[in-house]
């Protein structure tokens, strides 16, 4: 099952699960005009074929006191799949890591990395660097966050 695949009944589900999975099946079929037999339906084959992944919930970073956001572009001259695995395995199991992206271009890995201030990152950068040998990192502080969703265009 691919995008082209979902009908609009579909879609107008997934809106509902996108904004809200903790509502009722009830209230999704009623929001999106049908019943919740063939709504329950809909979402079940949805998860077979793996349009809809795990559900969770958001947590609010700032009331958690992770009020710093820093994007962090790693720069590296070692392409061995040795020093991959190192680093892959560094930033996989280091909670701050929010996202990473491995890119095409003059930057090879960005990070989004979430602290509670200044210091916190560097000792997030001072482990980084004591697992794998980087060239070059920066470090970007967010200094405001104008758009921040999970919800995708379906």
């Amino acid at each position: 099952m691919s995008r082209s695949d979902l009908d609009p009944l579909d879609r107008k589900i997934l809106m509902e699960l996108q904004d809200d999975a903790s509502q009722s099946l009830e209230d999704i079929a009623r929001k999106v005009g049908s019943s919740k037999t063939p709504v329950w339906n809909r979402i079940r084959k949805m998860r077979d074929n793996g349009i809809i992944g795990r559900q969770t919930v958001l947590l609010d970073p700032e009331s958690l006191g992770l009020e710093a956001c820093f994007f962090v572009l790693v720069r590296t001259a070692e392409h061995d799949p040795d020093w991959q695995d190192r680093f892959l395995t560094s930033v996989r199991t280091r909670p701050e890591v929010m996202e990473a992206h491995r890119l095409a271009g003059d930057i090879d890995y960005i990070l989004k990395v979430r602290v509670t201030n200044a210091r916190a990152y560097d000792e997030f950068y001072q482990g980084l660097i004591r697992d794998v040998k980087i060239h070059n990192v920066t470090a970007l502080l967010s200094m405001e966050e104008i758009k921040s969703t999970t919800i995708l265009p379906v």
